[in-house]
């Protein structure tokens, strides 16, 4: 019966109203433990009847999402997914795929959210949201910013970084020409000067090539192209690294550095020529 699902003991009740109060959505078994200061057998009790009563879900071993009351006892509710990252792994940042769609890059809205972090976690699936966590070296880890929603706030690459990742892993983005579109949705908001001051921080070359042909290829930002043609690169590297590597059908380009193993006509596809 409705009545005995939403029935509160007086340690449930005391465990939901302090986490409400301290505008946690997301804890921990050790936080039960802190607030109500009993057993672990009591707190694994009653973190199992909150989930029998729709109070709480678990999203991976002992880290529990709360369900607030606004949700009703009947209805369902699910924290906006980026807010839940900061309780799964720190240091972090939301990224690729993820934060082109957040800065309104791309229309498309990937199912997973893509987390850049310095540790090794494994990807997790919450609901209908799969995290999938990218492992970065401490020296690549950089340019991302605070946003908010809903008064939480979150860390995310910022758009230039966004960029950079992305032809650095077009596998996140959902391929290169999804990190081509991107750029050219967000070239009125990107700074790009400051993106290429960024990829030379990055200091992995195939990037800026492959921004510089792509600035090429979109005929935009032609200073920023310059100064990258300008620089000596050594030896060529693949435009995509996703696509097909065949020298023998590979076409060069030698102001970039890059065997090119993808045409313009198949990185701009979706303008609709």
């Amino acid at each position: 019966m409705l009545t005995e699902k939403i029935r509160l003991g007086s340690n449930e009740l005391k465990l939901l109203f302090t986490l409400e109060e301290e505008g946690r959505t997301v804890f921990g078994a050790r936080d039960a433990h802190r607030i109500l200061q009993t057993s672990d057998a009591s707190i694994k009790n009653i973190l199992y009847r909150l989930r029998k009563k729709g109070r709480v879900e678990e999203i991976e071993r002992g880290k529990y999402l709360l369900v607030p009351a606004k949700a009703g006892y009947q209805g369902s509710w699910t924290e906006v997914p980026f807010l839940i990252v900061p309780s799964l792994v720190n240091p972090y940042y939301i990224g690729f795929w993820s934060a082109l769609n957040y800065w309104h890059m791309t229309e498309q809205a990937p199912r997973t959210v893509f987390v850049a972090t310095t540790k090794r976690k494994r990807n997790l699936e919450y609901g209908p949201t799969k995290f999938e966590f990218i492992t970065l070296s401490k020296d690549r880890f950089f340019g991302f910013m605070e946003q908010e929603i809903a008064g939480s706030k979150f860390k995310i690459s910022s758009r230039e970084k966004t960029v950079l990742d992305c032809l650095m892993y077009p596998r996140y983005c959902g391929g290169l020409e999804e990190a081509v579109k991107g750029i050219w949705n967000g070239r009125k908001e990107i700074d790009f000067v400051k993106a290429l001051d960024l990829a030379k921080r990055l200091g992995i070359s195939v990037v800026t090539r492959r921004l510089g042909y792509i600035l090429e290829v979109l005929d935009i930002e032609r200073q920023v192209r310059e100064e990258i043609a300008s620089a000596k690169f050594s030896g060529y590297r693949w435009l995509d690294p996703l696509a097909p590597k065949r020298l023998e059908k590979t076409r060069y380009s030698p102001r970039y550095g890059l065997m090119l193993n993808r045409t313009k006509e198949e990185l701009t596809s979706w303008m609709g020529h």
